[in-house]
């Protein structure tokens, strides 16, 4: 049997799965040359509307020996790339995709010479 203070029940007064969520919309990699002085943060916000966090993360070395077109991983600075929302219990994370995307993909490519990037729509729980 369990009661109030049992963790099976208590949800801090509200219903489980109904609360609101993190969720992941986009995921993926940014790189440029690690001879190049670029600082994403002058050319990507930390958040886009409608309350959309941006982050990115520079790694300390990439998972993959080279890219597509036979670049060096080793030559490149490698960032992994997140945007995520909370949204609320009834909000569906799909339909910030295409919205987002658009937005992004103006902001990135606006960037320097040299920033790649390669995103996938993801939409899991964070």
């Amino acid at each position: 049997m369990s009661g109030p203070g049992d963790p099976a029940t208590d949800h801090g007064g509200e219903a489980a799965g109904l609360e609101p969520r993190a969720v992941k919309l986009l995921q993926g990699y940014l790189w440029h040359p690690k001879d190049a002085d670029i600082e994403l943060s002058a050319y990507l916000p930390r958040t886009l509307e409608p309350d959309i966090h941006l982050l990115w993360d520079a790694l300390p070395r990439a998972p993959f020996a080279f890219f597509d077109d036979g670049t060096l991983a080793a030559t490149q600075v490698l960032y992994q790339f997140t945007a995520l929302k909370v949204l609320a219990p009834d909000d569906e994370a799909a339909r910030y995709v295409a919205a987002l995307a658009e937005a992004l993909q103006a902001k990135l490519e606006a960037t320097p010479p040299g920033v790649g990037w390669q995103l996938f729509e993801d939409l899991r729980e964070v």
